[in-house]
């Protein structure tokens, strides 16, 4: 992942800074000892000195860590760090032991460096060094177990809504094919152009409702369609009312396929073939928000078959999950001879 692969590299990039600064402090101590010329011996026998904690930095930082300390295998690990500290500076002891005996002068030159030390302390110091190593290697794992965890979050997030989105397009479509069956006996021309915008419809829950936003437009747009097959099922008898501003900017967007389940409803459950009826929609914006309000007629039946449905439900929790639980206002109300919806949500600019 990206995230991982951004906390990697600035994890390395802290490692090379802060061993450029220690190689370098020997060439700036000796440039302020000598004051004019660096002292090129000293410097070298003070790399030399360093070149052990360097080898169990990198022996720790490329293996025993990311292999055994960060997979939780500590009682391996601490072996393993152990035998590889005090491995190093046996080498070094026995090596120095070797040199003394062939030499007149035996041991190390007394001259400025990191540490001049015993052996125990050396293994100390190392151990403190692998010790900050595993502290840092902790904090960026632990910074990036969390950062993917928040990856993941969203894309389950995003998951739930697409699931909770797509699951209303075959109610939808169920609805529009059957008006469609029913056309075919009335007039069979008339069903070939319906079929016709149908497909339109299709492509638009197919490609469009994809994306995160659709214009306002684009989406009353594709209201008006699912409203004209609507009518050819239930004639002109039902007042149906589409109230909306003219020349709605592009910038203006909303979810898409959020209108359609309570226009859905409203035809479900507001609809009678033996009483009056009537749907009133009106929808409005500002810059900042979009409204719409619904209002139908009421029946009894309609009642006795619960009037939220799988739909207003489903479309709830993609309310949730896009704007969280105080950004948006879904109220709903059950008048006497009418049902009532109103929808704020606020508007996504493109």
């Amino acid at each position: 992942m990206k995230i991982t692969r951004k906390q990697t590299i600035g994890e390395n990039l802290l490692y090379v800074m802060v061993w450029s600064a220690i190689i370098l402090v020997p060439v700036l101590n000796s440039q302020m000892m000598s004051e004019m010329h660096v002292n090129i011996e000293n410097v070298l026998i003070a790399w030399r000195q360093i070149a052990p904690y360097l080898l169990i930095f990198c022996v720790h930082n490329a293996i025993l860590a990311p292999r055994y300390m960060l997979r939780h295998r500590y009682w391996k690990y601490l072996f393993l760090n152990i035998l590889l500290i005090t491995g190093v500076f046996a080498l070094i002891y026995l090596y120095e032991l070797y040199i003394s005996e062939v030499t007149e002068e035996g041991g190390v030159p007394d001259v400025g460096s990191f540490t001049n030390l015993e052996m125990y302390w050396n293994v100390a110091l190392a151990a403190f060094m692998t010790s900050a190593n595993s502290g840092i290697k902790l904090m960026y794992q632990s910074i990036r177990d969390e950062q993917q965890m928040e990856e993941l979050k969203r894309q389950n997030l995003q998951t739930e809504m697409d699931y909770l989105k797509y699951q209303i397009n075959p109610h939808f479509f169920m609805n529009t094919l059957n008006n469609i069956h029913a056309l075919i006996d009335i007039d069979a021309e008339c069903a070939k152009e319906t079929v016709i915008e149908l497909s339109k419809m299709m492509r638009y829950v197919l490609y469009d409702s994809g994306h995160e936003k659709i214009s306002l437009n684009h989406d009353i747009q594709f209201l008006e369609n699912y409203i004209q097959l609507m009518k050819i099922r239930y004639s002109e008898a039902v007042d149906i009312r589409v109230n909306y501003p003219a020349n709605i900017p592009q910038s203006i967007s909303i979810p898409p396929l959020l209108l359609i389940v309570f226009v859905e409803n409203a035809f479900k459950h507001g609809v009678s073939y033996t009483s009056d009826s009537f749907i009133h929609i009106d929808i409005s914006y500002t810059s900042e928000k979009v409204k719409c309000t619904i209002e139908n007629s009421r029946h009894e039946l309609a009642d006795k078959r619960h009037h939220a449905g799988i739909g207003l439900i489903n479309v709830r929790k993609r309310l949730e999950l896009i704007y969280g639980e105080r950004n948006y206002t879904l109220r709903t109300e059950e008048r006497p001879e009418t049902y009532y919806v109103e929808l704020v949500i606020p508007t996504l600019n493109a």
